[in-house]
């Protein structure tokens, strides 16, 4: 039997990159897939029709992230054409790095916002469903960052911060109701984001990092996995860093 069978899975932020590589990889274990995006342009599309592609369930839902009532509507929306949610991965997020003494009102809003009041949207709508059912998983996308901080992000930095100690804190609130709360700190990551970066920077990365390499998404993901199937059971109100032994 596949790990997540029988399950459904709603990610935030999955028609790319890490959350897309989460939802695939989810799928393949057999779990059905409810995942939002800003809009759902031909990317979103293409992940649809990959997740598809899995025998499972799939549907794409335009949402922004960042606004409460949005989130109330999508997450109803996914209760009525999946019955249940099992699964949440608060994946969405945002950069608008700077220095402090140049940083806007507006950067840091921006991604207070996406980053970290999104998950608390997300949660807040998801946990009525999980209680009925007495069981779920929630999984909070943090970062390394948001553990040991870093120069030119400190909005980055305080909203990853902000989702580690909100899965402890939802840990606690409702452990006793079977739903677990984690969070994964991803390192450096090979993305089109990453991509991206000067080769010096990305050189600068690679040397900070005992195992030698960038992440990929798809290592992101198997973790991901675990968290979200019954493997995991016992295990809730975590911070799991992976970033091949960078931060230790």
């Amino acid at each position: 039997m596949k790990l997540l069978e029988g399950k459904t899975a709603l990610i935030t932020g999955a028609a790319r990159g890490i959350g897309k590589a989460l939802a695939l990889r989810f799928a393949q274990e057999g779990a059905n897939i409810a995942f939002t995006d800003l809009v759902i342009d031909e990317n979103g599309k293409q992940t649809e029709e990959e997740i598809a592609a899995c025998g499972v369930k799939v549907k794409a839902y335009a949402s922004n992230a960042a606004d409460f009532k949005q989130t109330e509507e999508v997450v109803a929306e996914v209760v009525k054409d999946f019955g249940r949610i099992d699964i949440l991965v608060n994946n969405a997020g945002i950069t608008k790095d700077g220095l402090m003494m140049r940083m806007t009102e507006a950067q840091w809003d921006a991604v207070i916002g996406v980053n970290l009041k999104s998950a608390f949207n997300f949660i807040h709508a998801v946990l009525p469903t999980m209680i009925r059912q007495r069981s779920g998983s929630i999984i909070n996308m943090a970062s390394v960052v948001g553990v040991h901080g870093n120069a030119g992000q400190s909005n980055y930095a305080a909203s990853k911060a902000g989702m580690i100690a909100l899965a402890k804190s939802i840990a606690q609130e409702v452990g006793s109701r079977g739903i677990r709360a984690n969070a994964i700190a991803p390192g450096f990551i090979e993305t089109a984001m990453t991509a991206a970066l000067p080769d010096n920077v990305r050189a600068e990365w690679i040397k900070s990092i005992p195992l030698r390499r960038g992440g990929k998404p798809e290592d992101i993901a198997d973790v991901a996995t675990f968290l979200a199937s019954d493997m995991s059971s016992y295990v809730s109100g975590q911070v799991i860093q992976v970033d091949g032994g960078m931060n230790m």
